[in-house]
């Protein structure tokens, strides 16, 4: 397995965890759900994140997932995976195990608890700490699910103590201007240059990011092929390609995206595109209701039909 390092760039998809209807693993969807996100074009693969309900898991169904992933994958892309904790000890426990099955790197979020900018470096100093000088590490900047707020120059701070995080995954918003200054500060030399990685529910301002100096996205969708794609398509300097593919999807992304009930929408239509054999959501999880799926059904075929207005083909 490749060792992140921050020359990453392309599509990193956040993969669900799939559940039988009892709540259970699912193995085998999860060797289809690794197949469908290779298939659709994944560069990498980020998995045990927010969206993949990791703190249902048990630390043993973690790694069985974890290692069932990773045999799927076989080396192909590299992974990463979620490592955040409450504790220093299990993120050490569970970033030891996942490096010994072969993963590419971790990702760490700050705690709820950390609140002003001397506590949030000095966080991420005890995980410098806690990962050793080994273990790569990607920067999880996300706001709306932390409830901490990093600044620009609180972001460059943590990047400049931590010689192993190799990578920022973007996440506030707004942030085009917040993304704009860390990458400028990385050229100038006045820190060190990170691979960024764009999320933003969905990546829903992905066009722009990627304008603004991002190397690609880390965020989930049931159309993967959307983040592949535009990502794609502006790399090669087509930028106006770009945002019309982002526009054709652009409404089902929205709504995928709200709060609650977003994941039971994505494992919905991955269901329905026959990636994974049940939608469960484990409990707590929302469920939908008739007229969720009714206007799930709408926005897939306007889709459908945009996407083959523009000359692609909008298939399952």
């Amino acid at each position: 397995m490749k060792t992140l390092d921050s020359s990453a760039k392309g599509a990193y998809l956040i993969a669900v965890t799939p559940f039988a209807d009892d709540g259970s693993l699912d193995l085998a969807s999860t060797d289809r759900m690794v197949d469908f996100y290779l298939e659709k074009g994944a560069t990498g693969l980020t998995i045990l994140g927010i969206m993949g309900e990791a703190p249902k898991l048990t630390a043993e169904e973690s790694r069985i997932f974890v290692r069932q992933v990773l045999a799927r994958v076989n080396g192909r892309v590299p992974v990463i995976v979620g490592a955040s904790a409450p504790g220093f000890a299990p993120m050490r426990e569970l970033t030891e195990s996942v490096m010994e099955l072969g993963a590419s790197g971790v990702m760490v979020a700050p705690p709820s608890t950390v609140r002003t900018d001397d506590q949030i470096v000095a966080y991420f100093d005890m995980v410098n700490e806690t990962l050793g000088p080994e273990v790569p590490w990607c920067l999880q900047d996300h706001p709306v699910a932390t409830g901490v707020q990093m600044s620009a120059s609180v972001i460059l701070r943590v990047l400049k103590n931590s010689p192993t995080c190799v990578m920022l995954k973007h996440e506030d918003n707004p942030g085009l201007a917040k993304l704009s200054a860390i990458r400028a500060a990385g050229e100038r030399g006045d820190a060190p240059r990170v691979s960024i990685l764009t999320g933003n529910g969905g990546g829903l301002f992905l066009p722009e990011e990627l304008t603004r100096g991002a190397d690609g996205a880390m965020t989930g969708f049931a159309y993967p092929e959307m983040m592949v794609d535009v990502v794609k398509a502006h790399a090669a300097g087509d930028v106006e390609r770009a945002h019309d593919i982002f526009d054709a999807y652009l409404p089902l992304a929205r709504y995928e995206q709200q709060p609650g009930v977003g994941l039971a929408v994505r494992k919905h239509l991955m269901l329905k595109r026959g990636v994974i054999a049940s939608e469960a959501v484990r409990k707590p999880g929302p469920k939908l209701s008739a007229a969720d799926v009714a206007d799930i059904e709408r926005l897939v075929a306007r889709q459908t039909r945009r996407l083959q207005e523009i000359g692609r083909s909008g298939k399952a």
